[in-house]
C-alpha cells in the first residue's frame, strides 16, 4: 500500500509490506545496499557506483547511477544519517535529483516469524510550480510505480506469490 500526501511543499510516500521472514533476515537485507539495485525496476538502470556496500552504518555515504527517464542518466548520493539495528535506518540524499529527499526505513517484528516493514519518504522537488507539475504528471507515477514493483518483487522472494 502506498500512499501520498503534501504538506508545506514537501511530498511525503508511505509504504508498508507485511514480509513472512524474521526481522533479523530482513534486517540483514535491507541494510545491504547490494540488495537495493534487486528491488529496483531494471528500466531505472540502478547501479551502486561507491566501494562502500556493507551493512547501513551512520555516516555512510552511497553513490548511484540512476535513469529515471529514458535517456536522463544521474548521479545520485545519499548519507545513512541514522541507525538503529533491526529497527530502522534513514538515508538522506546530499546531491541528486530532489532538493530534499529523507527516507526513513522501519521494521517491526510481528508475531510468527514475521515482520513488519514501512518506508515513509519525505521529499521536496525543485522548479517551484514546474516541480508541483512534475509531480502530478509522472514523479507521483514513477514513484507509486518503483514502490509496487518493490512490493511484487518482495512477494516472490519473501513471501512466495
Amino acid at each position: 500500500m502506498v500512499k501520498f500526501k503534501k504538506h508545506s511543499g514537501i511530498y511525503t510516500l508511505t509504504a508498508e509490506q507485511v514480509l513472512n521472514i524474521p526481522i533479523e533476515i530482513a534486517w540483514n537485507y535491507f541494510s545491504s545496499p547490494n540488495n537495493l539495485s534487486k528491488i529496483t525496476p531494471s528500466k531505472m538502470k540502478f547501479v551502486i557506483t561507491s566501494e562502500n556496500t556493507v551493512k547501513a552504518y551512520q555516516g555512510q555515504i552511497i553513490s548511484y547511477k540512476v535513469s529515471p527517464f529514458l535517456f536522463v542518466k544521474m548521479n545520485w548520493i545519499t548519507e545513512i544519517t541514522q541507525v538503529k539495528s533491526q529497527e530502522y535506518f534513514v538515508d538522506e540524499q546530499r546531491f541528486g535529483p530532489y532538493a530534499m529527499w529523507h527516507h526513513e526505513h522501519w521494521f517491526e517484528e510481528l508475531t510468527g516469524g514475521k515482520t513488519l516493514m514501512k518506508d515513509k519518504i519525505s521529499y521536496k522537488i525543485p522548479f517551484g510550480f514546474l516541480g508541483h507539475f512534475a509531480q502530478f504528471l509522472f514523479i507521483k507515477k514513477q514513484l507509486n510505480g518503483i514502490f509496487k514493483y518493490r512490493y511484487m518483487t518482495l512477494n516472490k522472494i519473501f513471501n512466495g506469490k
